[in-house]
């Protein structure tokens, strides 16, 4: 292999990279940053020669968003509650915990990782085709299992967690019925105790850090929603002015975290009849004049979430349509002061029902009232405890950072159909609640003529 590398080498003008050639090396080598290691079985077969695991430390560690004592912080409060619940170890799978305890967030591809955590490690479980770069990204140590033979993340949970004699914390909502048959395989005698509902409340708390990294979220939400109205023409389709107002993001992500991964920014724009779902994908269909518009911008920046969300018309709307907004809005500024430290999720709630409901509107109403802001996606994370819905008791705190973004959706035939929504992101305090979200909503302002 190393003369493929050398002829290959010479023939791209380039010298071959000595971390690269050293994965070649015996596995008996102990200077090689990128060793190869595992249990190789008798058989004579090609699996069998090729290593389970390996060191992939390629590269320096690269800086993330947030500092080493942030991370520390985390692993600690991990570490408090096994402590104090009698678990010895901690296997996370799902990419919002992996990415809030390592600040890694994986590529799946139909492969599954992993985060190990013990009294005196934080060990990531990635997989080999991706090279090094979750040891270059995550904090704490990383280890790498190979495709050659099956089940290897799972040969790696069996030897760091074998000899533990209390309890193994699983995720519950993210462990698979295959998943749980393969732990349980690969550690028999330990009994498993779920472990997500515990990390959803420490991830629900933010941090001073990740309260900057949210703001920062917002107002590049902000931006992204300002090159909305900027692209809105007539003729002009809903994928074209998504593309600007994402493109606008993530420049800006750029700009302000150049250190961080580019990955997962959206806008979803809709037009028409397409914005009676919040989560409607984008299409080709051209703006009209008359047509209401919902304007969704979601800034990702190293797995955290914000968005701006906002009900535009194109030139004009009818009578019907502007009582109807008008009348969200009054929800909308009637909800930002009900967000206060101490404050029910259920009882916000209720309350703005009642102000639908005096406006015959509450039947048009199709989700809840806002939710929690963090390591989350539209594929992965939600900290369900923390949500504006008529089933959640939770008390608002501070450190909570939660949406107010009350929608109806009118049906086609009816007076003002269409799809109204306003969302601004508060950050709960002691003495009451910041809005970090500054772009204008309401009739006033969102009616665009061009």
């Amino acid at each position: 292999m190393q003369r493929s590398l050398s002829v290959i080498s010479r023939l791209c003008g380039l010298k071959a990279p000595a971390s690269l050639l050293s994965c070649t090396a015996s596995s008996s080598s102990s200077s090689s940053q990128w060793r190869q290691s595992g249990r190789k079985s008798s058989s004579q077969d090609a699996a069998s020669l090729l290593p389970r695991t390996q060191l992939m430390h390629n590269g320096e560690k690269v800086q993330g968003i947030f500092t080493k004592e942030e991370m520390a912080r985390r692993i600690a409060n991990l570490r408090a509650y096994m402590s104090n619940n009698g678990v010895d170890g901690v296997v996370l799978t799902s990419m919002h915990n992996v990415c809030y305890f390592t600040d890694f967030l994986y590529c799946s591809f139909g492969r599954p990782y992993g985060v190990i955590v013990t009294a005196d490690k934080c060990l990531t479980l990635s997989a080999g085709i991706d090279g090094g770069q979750p040891y270059r990204r995550v904090f704490g140590d990383n280890i790498t299992y190979t495709d050659w033979q099956r089940d290897n993340l799972f040969y790696i949970i069996q030897q760091e967690l074998r000899n533990c004699k209390g309890k193994i914390g699983i995720e519950n909502d993210h462990v698979t019925l295959d998943t749980l048959a393969k732990l349980n395989n690969a550690l028999p005698s330990q009994q498993k105790e779920d472990i997500g509902v515990a990390t959803m409340h420490m991830r629900m708390i933010k941090s001073e850090e990740e309260i900057n990294v949210i703001k920062e979220g917002a107002k590049t939400g902000d931006i992204g929603g300002a090159a909305v109205v900027e692209a809105m023409r007539e003729g002009v389709p809903e994928h074209e002015v998504a593309i600007a107002a994402t493109d606008t993001m993530i420049r800006h992500i750029a700009e302000v975290y150049p250190h961080t991964e580019i990955r997962d920014t959206w806008t979803w724009f809709q037009s028409g009849i397409n914005t009676d779902g919040a989560h409607n994908p984008v299409t080709t269909r051209k703006l009209r004049k008359g047509d209401v518009c919902s304007l969704n911008c979601f800034p990702m920046i190293q797995g955290y979430y914000t968005a701006l969300e906002r009900t535009l018309f194109f030139d004009h709307a009818t009578d019907p349509q502007l009582k109807a907004w008008e009348v969200n809005c009054d929800v909308h500024r009637r909800g930002l002061q009900l967000m206060q430290p101490g404050a029910v999720c259920s009882e916000i709630a209720a309350e703005l029902n009642e102000l639908y409901r005096k406006h015959d509107m509450l039947q048009y109403r199709s989700f809840g009232y806002g939710h929690s802001f963090g390591v989350l996606s539209h594929y992965y994370g939600r900290e369900a405890a923390l949500e504006l819905r008529e089933d959640i008791h939770t008390k608002l705190a501070p450190g909570h950072v939660v949406s107010m973004e009350p929608m109806i959706m009118i049906p086609e035939g009816k007076p003002g159909a269409g799809a109204y929504r306003e969302h601004d992101i508060l950050v709960i305090k002691e003495d009451g609640a910041e809005n970090i979200t500054k772009f204008p909503y309401g009739p006033e302002h969102l009616i665009i003529k061009k």
